[in-house]
C-alpha cells in the first residue's frame, strides 16, 4: 500500500524536474533569440539578411512555442487526476472524431484534448481564406510599430495574420468582420491566448 504513494511522489517530483527543465531551457531560448535579433538588426543595417538566419530564429521561435505548449501540458497533467487508462506512448494530437450523425443533419466533429496548432500566415489572403467563418477573432493594433495582429480559432485551430495596419480600430473590427463573414460580435481588440 504504501508504495503505491511513492510511486506518485515519484512521478510527480519526476514531472516537476521536466518542468523546471523545460521552464529553464525556455529562458535559454529567450536569451539566445534576444541576441539573434541583437544580430539580425545588425546585419540588416549594413544591408545584407542572409536567409539562414531568418530561418534559424524561426526554428527557434518555433521551439520556444513548442515548449511552452509542452510545458501547459505537462503541468495540466499533473494537476489532473489520475486516470484508470494507460497514458499515451506520444503525445497528444488533435485528430477529428467523426460523431454519428442521423443522415439530415451535417456530420459534427469533436476533437481530441490536446494543444491548439497554431497557424501562422505570412500573406493576408491565405490568412483570410483559412479564417473565414472562424468562432472568435481578436486583433491587436500596434500605432507605434504601424502593425496589425489578427488571430482567430476556428476548429481548434488558431490562425495567426501580422502585417500592416489599417488606419482605425473600429473600422478595422467592421473590416475584419466583413473579411472573414462573421459578426462583429465575434471579433474583439486584443490577444486570443493558448491555455
Amino acid at each position: 500500500m504504501s508504495s503505491r504513494p511513492k510511486r506518485k511522489d515519484e512521478a510527480l517530483e519526476a514531472i516537476d524536474f521536466i518542468v523546471n527543465v523545460l521552464k529553464q531551457h525556455e529562458k535559454d531560448l529567450d536569451r539566445l533569440i534576444a541576441q539573434l535579433g541583437k544580430v539580425t538588426s545588425q546585419i540588416t543595417k549594413k544591408g545584407e539578411l542572409p536567409t539562414r538566419i531568418e530561418t534559424m530564429e524561426e526554428r527557434l521561435t518555433t521551439l520556444q512555442t513548442e515548449i511552452n505548449n509542452l510545458i501547459q501540458l505537462l503541468s495540466a497533467t499533473k494537476e489532473a487526476p489520475p486516470s484508470p487508462t494507460p497514458a499515451p506512448t506520444a503525445a497528444p494530437t488533435l485528430t477529428p472524431t467523426p460523431q454519428p450523425q442521423p443522415t439530415a443533419q451535417p456530420t459534427q466533429q469533436t476533437y481530441a484534448r490536446g494543444p491548439p496548432v497554431i497557424v501562422r500566415c505570412k500573406k493576408w489572403q491565405d490568412f483570410k481564406t483559412l479564417a473565414q467563418n472562424a468562432e472568435t477573432v481578436s486583433f491587436l493594433h500596434k500605432e507605434t510599430e504601424k502593425t496589425f495582429q489578427a488571430d482567430a480559432l476556428k476548429q481548434n485551430r488558431v490562425y495567426t495574420y501580422n502585417g500592416e495596419t489599417p488606419k482605425s480600430g473600429e473600422l478595422l473590427k467592421i473590416w475584419l468582420a466583413r473579411e472573414l463573414q462573421i459578426t462583429e460580435e465575434h471579433v474583439f481588440e486584443g490577444v486570443l491566448a493558448i491555455g
